[in-house]
């Protein structure tokens, strides 16, 4: 019995300070520090929740740019089932699921270049991405343009405004957040009929 007590006193003693303290610390701080994104990254409109900055979203009418193709299970861009496809590269069908969307995606940019940016067919890991590489939104213009009525120049601006840079370059790449994009692509007004 000697030895128990000591052992149960540094159970709880652990138990206290790893599953009360700690947790109740790091939840502080993170409020403190990094409020918007301890609270979701969310993007308010009008004091209406829009979505996360850091969630992707489904469009697929003409008049929007798209994101990458999501793989989550039940629907696209579902948060509760992120992951990806776990198809490996030589799997027959990832391959039938890129052809399937790249004749899908020149379908539906006949004014796009015949190169489609890669992005556009093959699903992340997460199945969650929110942005795109600038080129990736630049090659679906024409598509936007014809749709919301608008020139090529006032969208190719309005994507220039949305890249989002690093402050060094070694850290990534420029994206655009596409649900943002699409949020100020609306303030422009409404696709045409």
């Amino acid at each position: 019995m000697a030895t128990l007590r000591p052992a149960l006193v540094v159970l709880i003693f652990l138990t206290l300070i790893t599953g009360g303290v700690y947790p109740l610390l790091t939840t502080a701080l993170g409020q403190w520090w990094f409020k918007d994104q301890a609270l979701g990254s969310l993007i308010l409109q009008k004091d209406e929740i829009k979505g996360s900055r850091l969630i992707g979203q489904q469009f697929s009418a003409p008049g929007y740019f798209h994101g990458r193709p999501s793989a989550t299970a039940n629907s696209p861009y579902n948060p509760e089932a992120s992951g990806g496809s776990n198809l490996a590269g030589s799997n027959p069908e990832l391959d039938k699921q890129v052809a399937a969307r790249v004749a899908q995606l020149r379908q539906d940019n006949p004014q796009a270049g015949t190169k489609v940016p890669v992005e556009l067919v093959t699903s992340s890991a997460s199945g969650l991405d929110y942005s795109l590489t600038p080129p990736s939104v630049l090659w679906q213009i024409p598509r936007v343009a014809k749709a919301r009525g608008l020139s090529v120049e006032t969208l190719t601006t309005l994507v220039a405004e949305h890249t989002q840079q690093l402050p060094v370059s070694f850290l990534g790449q420029p994206v655009v957040n596409i649900v943002e994009l699409n949020m100020a692509l609306d303030a422009l007004g409404q696709p045409k009929d």
